[in-house]
């Protein structure tokens, strides 16, 4: 007999109310799964239901409790979760707590999400609800409850951990500090005595767990896992590839890597990113080139770690071949993963020295961050662009730390420390929290300055903030009181910082160079050897340039060979130039000349520079117009070239050969760095010229120096006029003399600083011979000690002495 066919379904509005209600509910949660809608028009659609329920007096019904259940459950996937909660408390049971735990831990409402699972009677519950307040911990990064409500469950009784229980407390105590391997094992032994190891994910999370606790045995317990794993997923071979790579192990990562069954593109993924952070780019490329070879599918993971790779480590041919690579697949990427790579290509175009392109794409960029916005802004500051970057920071919609410690960096490093101090103090006035990198800023700007009293306020401020263990903040700070005078200073915070790296060995190093303490700069770069740290290139540069301060000729030739020799470093042009400049002011230049024609490279200006001034020292005028001709023909525009040979003749008294070298300097456009020195007196800084009249106390300094000058010249000071480059009258050379921008900035200092105080200066230029005597006079005259820092080095004078011993 033939069977009948079912009977159609009853129409909606012949059916009963709550099977239209469960209809519905089931309609609603179907197309939210299948296709998001607006969460507004899902919770007023849920809201309408909800009604219909209450009207006809079915929620919490025991007969249709299934329908309160699913009500609650599709609460927890909207806005409101408030209703949900008042539902739950009317009839709490742990299948509604479930859903209102996940739903509340993941909108990082921790302590509601754990306040409904203590709602439910221990009796109550079941596995499906202390996995879900263990994932809730574990979410969060909270080893310690996640274990305690494990414990809760093993000592319910009836109760049995499953592979999602494993699953979620290994993640938890994953985020463990102080994870040891001990912890590790008896974890692992609990999950082997349950069975659930042979779950997949189960054995994922045993290997991510053993890979984040930093001991070999770990490591080798890991390998065991997966070697024991009957199958292994794409999560397996990254978790182990991605452990290797965080433990420095990249070789052991590549060795697992080979053994993929399988084209899982995030393993690849892994493993390039792997060899990028790694700093191994050429690997990286290889792979990647096998990528493609292989046919595995190319994500916009791959695209932004390759072009890091190629913007990391100068390879910009190769990161434009990436780039057309991408524009000829035309992958349909969403804008949110569109976004890493456009920043990485915005990073490639700067670096690469393209900043124009760069900020075409910039530009073109349908969704940017924070990231994409600091990028174009480091990518103009590191091309000297600081108008443009001060446009883009302006620009910016949204700030971070990084923003702010860019612009105040990229202000210092181009010589506006005036506008990184404003910077600075906008960003606190706007409740911005400085980090240390950006403190370290701002306290550089207070040494190019001299301003010792604003960056004493700053190390206040890191110490009240708790960067005193902050390398950055250290160096920055040691660095400032050197360049701001106070030697002592910056060696105390040299002794009392907690990691001393090679920079901070370099910075005090060379603070005691410039200081004229040569001999305590080589005892403290012996020191530094003998405490195992190896001297780079820097900290050659800065004993050398020490052992020039000093005249100590014979130690700066047993350095200099020392850093071949002792260490592989081959002397770089700029080692060159330091040695030749000490034996040219040592008398030596017939040693410098030779020196030169041994070099493994052309003498660059900086060499020909040395070589000029050690002529005008020693009045060598052939071999020195010789080098002037180089310099005339590598930097034309250069004035202190022309300055410095012009000095040169003057000094030897060849007035029309001084002449005829302005000339050059005026026919060729050039234009002479005026001479400025300043000094801060009351937390401001004033600026002096030669000759000023400007400055409102000008006339008050100029009478107080004639009276000290009266008081020098009792004690011998003769104004020395072969520094007064002009052929003038005698008494014209001293009145010149007499207004060089040092002097009243001394003088100034002399009359507003309180009594005893020392007197700092700061010149943009080199200090010139009489003014070098008149301060060692005028200490002596006054009582006083100055400092005087100059272009070259810092000059103490106290008691009628130099702490340069007249070498300088």
């Amino acid at each position: 007999m033939a069977l009948r066919p079912p009977p159609p379904p009853l129409p909606l509005a012949a059916a009963s109310l709550p099977y239209q209600c469960s209809l519905l509910l089931r309609r609603l949660a179907e197309r939210h799964s299948s296709a998001p809608a607006c969460p507004s028009s899902f919770l007023r659609a849920l809201r309408c239901i909800h009604a219909r329920l209450l009207t006809a007096k079915l929620l919490h019904a025991p007969s249709h409790r299934h329908l309160t259940l699913r009500l609650l459950h599709l609460y927890t996937l909207s806005p409101d979760l408030a209703t949900p909660a008042v539902l739950f408390r009317s009839d709490p049971c742990p299948v509604t707590a479930t859903s209102l735990v996940a739903a509340h831990a993941a909108a990082g409402r921790l302590r509601d999400a754990t306040s409904f699972f203590d709602a439910v009677p221990p009796a109550h519950r079941d596995t499906v609800l202390y996995n879900a307040t263990i994932s809730a911990f574990a979410r969060a990064s909270l080893a310690a409850p996640a274990v305690a409500v494990f414990r809760s469950l093993l000592g319910s009784g009836t109760l049995r951990p499953d592979d999602y229980s494993f699953t979620a407390l290994l993640s938890a105590v994953g985020q463990m500090h102080n994870l040891a391997a001990s912890h590790c094992t008896q974890l692992h032994c609990a999950a082997l005595s349950s069975g659930s190891t042979a779950a997949l994910s189960v054995s994922n999370a045993l290997i991510a767990l053993y890979m984040k606790c930093d001991t070999t045995e770990a490591s080798r317990d890991a390998r065991k896992v997966l070697d024991e794993m009957l199958n292994k997923d794409d999560l397996t071979w990254t978790t182990m590839v991605v452990g290797y790579v965080r433990r420095g192990d990249v070789h052991a990562a590549r060795s697992v890597f080979e053994e993929v069954d399988g084209k899982f593109d995030v393993v690849w993924n892994a493993m390039i990113s792997g060899y990028v952070q790694s700093g191994m780019c050429a690997d990286a490329f290889e792979l990647f080139r096998r990528m493609v070879l292989e046919k595995v599918p190319l994500d916009e993971f791959t695209f932004t770690s390759i072009l890091s790779a190629s913007a990391n480590a100068g390879f910009f041919v190769h990161g434009k071949s990436v780039h057309g690579q991408i524009i000829r697949s035309q992958p349909n990427f969403v804008p949110e993963a569109a976004l890493p790579i456009n920043n990485a290509l915005v990073t490639l175009y700067s670096k690469g020295g393209k900043i124009l392109v760069a900020k075409r794409i910039f530009d073109t960029m349908k969704l940017k961050d924070v990231v994409s916005w600091n990028t174009i802004l480091s990518g103009y500051i590191d091309r000297g662009c600081l108008d443009k970057a001060a446009e883009v920071f302006e620009a910016m919609p949204y700030k971070n730390d990084l923003s702010w410690m860019v612009m105040v960096s990229g202000y210092v490093h181009g010589g506006l420390s005036e506008d990184a101090l404003k910077l600075f103090n906008k960003m606190r006035a706007e409740d911005v929290k400085p980090c240390d990198y950006t403190y370290a800023g701002a306290i550089a700007a207070c040494g190019e300055l001299g301003a010792l009293k604003h960056g004493k306020q700053l190390h206040a401020h890191i110490v009240q903030c708790g960067f005193e263990a902050s390398n950055s903040a250290g160096n920055a700070l040691l660095t400032m009181y050197a360049k701001c005078g106070a030697v002592k200073d910056a060696r105390l915070v040299f002794l009392v910082m907690p990691n001393i790296d090679s920079v901070s060995w370099n910075a005090m190093i060379s603070a005691l160079g410039q200081h004229g303490h040569g001999r305590e700069a080589l005892e403290l770069f012996d020191q530094m050897i003998a405490q195992g740290i190896d001297p780079d290139r820097i900290s050659f540069l800065t004993i050398l340039t020490a052992c020039n301060h000093a005249g100590l000729v014979d130690e700066g030739f047993h350095y200099f060979e020392s850093m071949k020799r002792d260490f592989g470093i081959d002397p770089g042009e700029d080692h060159y130039a330091r040695l030749i400049d000490l034996l040219g002011r040592a008398g030596r230049i017939g040693e410098a000349r030779d020196l030169i024609k041994t070099m493994p490279f052309e003498p660059n200006p900086s060499i020909w520079e040395a070589i000029l001034s050690g002529c005008r020292t020693n009045g060598d005028m052939e071999f020195g117009a010789y080098a002037a001709d180089q310099l005339f023909r590598m930097t034309p525009q250069h004035d202190g070239t022309y300055i410095l040979l012009s000095n040169t003749y003057s000094a030897a008294g060849r007035w029309l050969d001084a002449a005829r070298v302005r000339k050059l300097m005026r026919d060729r456009g050039v234009k002479k760095e005026p001479g400025c020195s300043w000094i801060e007196v009351g937390s401001k800084i004033h600026v002096f010229l030669v000759g000023d009249t400007k400055h409102p106390q000008a006339q008050e300094v100029y009478r107080f120096l004639e009276v000290v000058g009266a008081r020098m010249r009792k004690l011998g000071y003769i104004p020395d006029t072969k520094f007064v480059l002009h052929d003038m009258e005698p008494h014209q050379k001293e009145y010149v003399l007499f207004a060089h921008s040092e002097k009243l900035a001394v003088g100034f200092g002399l009359l507003k600083l309180p009594p005893g105080a020392t007197v700092t200066v700061l010149k943009n230029l080199r200090i010139c011979g009489d003014c070098h005597t008149a301060m060692m006079f005028m200490s002596q005259a006054v009582g006083r000690e100055i400092v005087v820092r100059d272009v070259r080095r810092f000059h103490h004078f106290k008691d009628g002495e130099c702490s340069c011993g007249n070498y300088w």
